[in-house]
C-alpha cells in the first residue's frame, strides 16, 4: 500500500518546488532562537533572499562578491550534507567572522537556492560586525 507524504504530496523536492512557482522557504533563526521564514527563488543566495526581506542579522556589506564576512551564517546540522560544505576561500575568510566560527559556518552569500534546499534552515551568529 502507497502511503502519500502528507508535506509534499509524494512529490520530489523539486516537484514540489515547481508547484509553488518555483518559489522555496528559508528559515532564518536568530541568535535569540526567533525565526523568521522567507520565500527564495532558485538561484537566489541565501544572503540574497534575506536582504530581499529585511531578515535582521546578515549585514551583506560586499553584496555577495565573498569580500567580507558579514553574511556569516550557521548551517543547521539537519541540512549541512545537502549545502556542502565551505570551499577554501569561505574558510580564510570566514577568519575576519565577527562571531565564533563552528565547523557549520558558511558565508550566506556562497550558497545558492535550489529545490533540494527548500525548507533550508539557517542560524545566524550574534554579531556581523
Amino acid at each position: 500500500m502507497y502511503i502519500e507524504d502528507k508535506h509534499t504530496g509524494g512529490q520530489t523536492a523539486a516537484q514540489t518546488a515547481q508547484m509553488k512557482g518555483g518559489m522555496m522557504k528559508i528559515t532564518y533563526v536568530a541568535a535569540d532562537g526567533g525565526p523568521t521564514e522567507v520565500d527564495a527563488r532558485n538561484g537566489d543566495s541565501v544572503m540574497q533572499a534575506a536582504l530581499t526581506h529585511d531578515v535582521d542579522g546578515i549585514v551583506g556589506e560586499c553584496g555577495g562578491s565573498m569580500m567580507c564576512a558579514t553574511c556569516h551564517c550557521y548551517v543547521d546540522e539537519a541540512w549541512i550534507d545537502r549545502v556542502g560544505h565551505r570551499s577554501e576561500d569561505e574558510s580564510e575568510l570566514l577568519e575576519c567572522a565577527a562571531s565564533e566560527v563552528r565547523p557549520n559556518s558558511r558565508l550566506s552569500c556562497q550558497i545558492k537556492m535550489s529545490a533540494e534546499l527548500d525548507g533550508l534552515i539557517v542560524h545566524l551568529p550574534e554579531a556581523q560586525i
